[in-house]
């Protein structure tokens, strides 16, 4: 049984403000070690430990959902974010601030599992996530553009989340409560499907958001160090890649599924890997700026693909936690192995590990969608909700033998049943041949 759907509103605005932290990654870790007595390493410790709450989040409350009920959890994680990124805005004790930062990355965690449960319920769920990320990568953009002119110190970036998450709370009204059929339908959780393709996701989206969120973790110190420029070109700059990311994902959701998951997947994370190379290196503006601007026009689309390929894994919503989840435990680790890496091999050499590993790791994500998408049999298959031809539906792993009748088989012939009193003619039989036939009975309402 899946999750009841809701409106996509109060799910994006939860995405936005989940998604909001590690968008701002940059500019909050490169805060803390010039207004807080932190080296870079240090700083990028901290930026770890915010990403790695928000995952252990996920990862705690990915089956919850329904139980504890939408509502409640989307404003306990709102709670937590208004909190926790306030505290660390309004004080300059590092105690005080780290621990901040945590609450408030366990809060954008919670608010991101509930968006991301509720976007799997969705008839279109790519169209929604594409929604969702339009709106964080405006918002992180305008804060990029403001940061820089609000004057030195740490607190801006987590005041920007806290605001994001206060905004967000009246929309949760609009979100499911728990009710006596969502307790029901928690007593009969099935286990998880497609288990090898989501435990291989899972991991390669792991890898993914590693090797991601290095480079986004230091992008603010080698714009400032190895590119030589002033904190507001750089943030310009990012605001512009933002910019340009939002230009994507409007292309990837006017795309759709047009020409499935598979090569926007693997030919988009192997042009990532080009530009990390690229940026890494870059030793002037035109450099940084071209690498920045055409990694971020990118990785929006195909994380909207990810996502969307995560959530048709299972319609309740759980291979879409825990897949972002394991790309949260990627981004946690991306600031500290990015400081590390940069810190012992140089920028350039870093990019350079970033990009061969992406490249490796597009392998296996393509084979997932590939495995996992299907393909129509006949010329113009009627598609069921969601982009999946019905004929692929009724030939895919778990459905009952029988229970549609093979693509070709003849009909069935109409047989007089006699009753007691007298013999009512059957009804034609729904059996009968042909795509137009089995879509109903197999796969639910018929879509474009």
């Amino acid at each position: 049984m899946s999750a009841p759907r809701t409106s996509p509103w109060p799910l994006v605005a939860l995405f936005t403000a989940g998604y909001l932290a590690p968008y701002l990654l940059p500019t909050t870790v490169g805060r803390l070690d010039t207004g807080l007595p932190l080296s870079a390493t240090q700083a990028g410790a901290v930026g770890s430990a915010l990403l790695l709450s928000s995952a252990a989040a996920g990862l705690l409350l990915a089956s919850r959902v329904e139980r504890i009920g939408a509502r409640t959890l989307a404003r306990v994680g709102l709670a937590l974010a208004v909190l926790g990124y306030g505290v660390a805005a309004l004080t300059h004790a590092v105690p005080a601030v780290v621990a901040g930062l945590v609450v408030g990355g366990f809060g954008s965690g919670t608010a991101t599992t509930v968006a991301a449960t509720g976007i799997a319920a969705q008839r279109d769920p790519h169209r929604v996530s594409t929604l969702g990320l339009l709106g964080v990568s405006g918002l992180a953009g305008a804060v990029y553009l403001t940061v820089p002119h609000l004057g030195p110190g740490h607190g801006q970036p987590p005041a920007a989340i806290a605001l994001t998450a206060l905004a967000a709370w009246p929309l949760t009204g609009r979100l499911p409560v728990r009710t006596a059929a969502a307790r029901t339908a928690v007593q009969g959780v099935s286990r998880l499907p497609h288990a090898r393709s989501g435990l291989l996701l899972c991991a390669a989206m792991l890898c993914w958001s590693l090797a991601q969120n290095s480079l986004w973790g230091v992008s603010g110190r080698i714009g400032l160090t190895q590119a030589h420029l002033g904190e507001a070109t750089v943030g310009a700059v990012f605001a512009v890649a933002l910019g340009a990311g939002l230009l994507g994902v409007i292309g990837a959701g006017a795309l759709g599924s047009r020409i499935g998951r598979a090569l926007p997947i693997g030919a988009g994370t192997a042009l990532i890997a080009g530009c990390i190379a690229l940026s890494a290196s870059a030793t002037d503006l035109p450099g940084f700026a071209t690498g920045e601007i055409a990694w971020n026009t990118v990785y929006p689309i195909v994380l909207s693909y990810v996502i969307g390929l995560a959530a048709s894994l299972d319609p309740r919503g759980r291979w879409a936690v825990l897949v972002g989840s394991a790309s949260s435990l990627g981004t946690a680790a991306g600031p500290l192995a990015g400081s590390v890496l940069s810190a012992r091999a140089g920028y350039p050499a870093m990019g350079a590990v970033l990009a061969v590993g992406l490249l490796a790791i597009a392998l296996p994500m393509t084979a997932v969608a590939l495995h996992t998408g299907g393909r129509p049999l006949l010329p113009g298959t009627v598609r069921r909700r969601g982009g999946t031809p019905a004929a692929v539906v009724a030939a895919s792993a778990g459905t009952p033998t029988g229970a549609v009748p093979l693509v070709g088989a003849p009909e069935q012939p109409v047989v007089e049943i006699p009753l007691e009193a007298s013999a009512v003619p059957a009804q034609p039989a729904y059996g009968t041949a042909g795509p137009l036939q089995t879509t109903g009975a197999a796969a639910g309402p018929a879509g474009p």
